[in-house]
């Protein structure tokens, strides 16, 4: 009997590996709905000891159906979370796979906010209060946090706006090396949690204390311009550019591909704004692509 063709052995296909976790009510779903829009392979609610499995199975599929960019949501629903998400990780790695993780937050006040406006429970409340839940949630989730590539701040975010921040992030392959968030935002409402880099805007004149200019944003040229012509301001735009220039070229050797420059002044409408927009066009390259999203821009 004639002996069976032998079986070629599998050769890994390229394969991109997100993980997308984080606080219950944060916006992972928001999140994988915007990867899977965008053409990824998505897997929800998957328990983190089948992420070995999922990556060998995609890793040889088909020709006639290859996949190539596969991103798994993993949370507190599946039991025994923590730990095995972690060893799950560590074995990706030891077989070779750089598994991007991200990680969604947002303030305690915030998640408070979007479960009672449900009206359901958190999955770690229990008996206790629905703060109880989420403490014990950021507890058990501290070091997944800090080991994060992505973290993103949706405290002040719409569903608009983590959408345009998840779709920037995770562009089509072949576009820029490291891609930078100019956020601009009120220091009354808070410093996002995700910030990288955190500058303060309030050195220069408010346009707020000048009637014509107060009803505008920074988005508008009048107020554009009169921030830019402030003492001052061109000589910052200098600064950080030539700041961001080795940080950047660190990011793209190791393998980062996501920041986020936190831009601030007073209530986030005028002079943050502004130094955003400007921000964005003097930082980007080839190499480096930008996008701007206004955190509290309208607030007022």
């Amino acid at each position: 009997m004639p002996e069976a063709d032998a079986q070629p052995t599998p050769t890994r296909a390229p394969l991109e590996l997100v993980i997308v976790t984080g606080m219950s009510g944060a916006g992972r779903t928001t999140a994988g709905n915007v990867l899977e829009d965008s053409g990824w392979y998505v897997v929800d609610n998957l328990p983190p000891h089948l992420l070995v499995p999922l990556t060998e199975l995609a890793s040889t599929a088909e020709r006639t159906t290859p996949i190539t960019r596969i991103a798994a949501v993993v949370d507190v629903r599946a039991r025994g979370f923590f730990a095995h998400l972690q060893q799950s990780l560590g074995e990706l790695r030891e077989r070779g796979w750089q598994p991007n993780l991200v990680f969604l937050d947002a303030t305690d006040e915030a998640l408070v906010r979007r479960f009672e406006s449900v009206r359901r429970p958190h999955p770690l409340q229990g008996e206790g209060r629905l703060l109880d839940g989420i403490v014990r949630e950021r507890d058990l989730l501290e070091d997944l946090r800090a080991d994060a590539q992505v973290v993103i701040d949706t405290s002040g975010l719409n569903v608009h706006q983590l959408t345009k921040k998840m779709s920037q992030v995770f562009a089509e392959p072949g576009g820029p090396k490291v891609r930078i968030a100019l956020m601009s935002f009120g220091f009354k409402y808070g410093v996002p949690l995700d910030a990288d880099f955190v500058f303060d805007m309030r050195f220069l004149p408010n346009p707020f204390w000048i009637p014509e200019l107060r009803n505008f944003s920074g988005k508008d040229a009048p107020v554009a311009e009169f921030v830019m012509a402030q003492e001052g301001a061109p000589e910052f735009i200098d600064r950080v550019v030539d700041l961001m220039r080795p940080v950047t070229a660190g990011y793209i050797r190791e393998g980062r591909r996501y920041v986020t420059i936190a831009v601030g002044c007073t209530g986030g409408k005028h002079r943050s704004v502004a130094m955003a927009e400007a921000l964005a066009v003097a930082l980007g390259s080839t190499d480096v692509g930008t996008f701007v999203v206004h955190r509290d821009l309208g607030q007022e």
